[in-house]
């Protein structure tokens, strides 16, 4: 083989070689994966999500509608974990992964949901809307906050863990100029408190 078709058959290789490795190349998640995780007293909590954008879209009332719960992210179920028992809203909630999701309202206290099943808030809908009987079945626990308005604009949606005194773990939402907390106590003087006897 002389070195004019060694050297044709080498370019032809390379651009086949090119070609599949673009074929392969794939656009980035127009809302992509997302995680957060902090431990709080003796709790690990930790959420996974998928983070969209705003893209000069009006959200709250528009794109995500008011009064319809909505899953707080894109693409899947947005999820929290605990790696022990909590408390929030008055609720015990054991250590386990719940979906979370959210109905925002055009005024006064939106309503934040904690799933025990872990679907996401699509599958309970039907062709009639939201089966909010089963929905409420699953439901761990509800808990109504007000959100906090800022000047500043978050494009990406994305969510924060604050572990305060580390007692006692603050969520935030932030999205647009939406800021939405909740509390998560987790419970460690009722663990102290639980262990020490347990040695008595």
């Amino acid at each position: 083989m002389n070195i004019m078709k060694k050297t044709l058959l080498l370019s032809i290789c390379l651009m086949l070689m090119m070609g599949y490795s673009q074929a392969q190349l794939q656009s980035p998640a127009p809302s992509p994966a997302a995680t957060v995780s902090q431990v709080v007293g003796f709790t690990k909590i930790s959420m996974e999500y998928s983070s969209p954008g705003v893209k000069g879209r009006t959200i709250f009332g528009d794109l995500v509608k008011y009064d319809t719960p909505w899953r707080a992210g894109a693409n899947a179920a947005t999820t929290i974990e605990f790696s022990t028992s909590v408390n929030i809203g008055g609720e015990i909630l054991r250590a386990g992964t719940y979906s979370m999701y959210i109905t925002p309202k055009e005024s006064g206290a939106w309503r934040i949901h904690l799933n025990r099943t872990g679907k996401a808030i699509f599958s309970y809908m039907s062709d009639s809307g939201i089966d909010m009987e089963t929905l409420s079945k699953d439901l761990a626990v509800n808990v109504d906050v007000t959100p906090n308005m800022s000047n500043d604009s978050m494009e990406r949606m994305i969510f924060m863990i604050n572990a305060n005194d580390n007692k006692t773990a603050t969520i935030t939402m932030a999205w647009d100029k939406v800021r939405l907390s909740f509390d998560v106590d987790t419970q460690v003087d009722q663990k102290l408190k639980s262990w020490s006897e347990s040695f008595n």
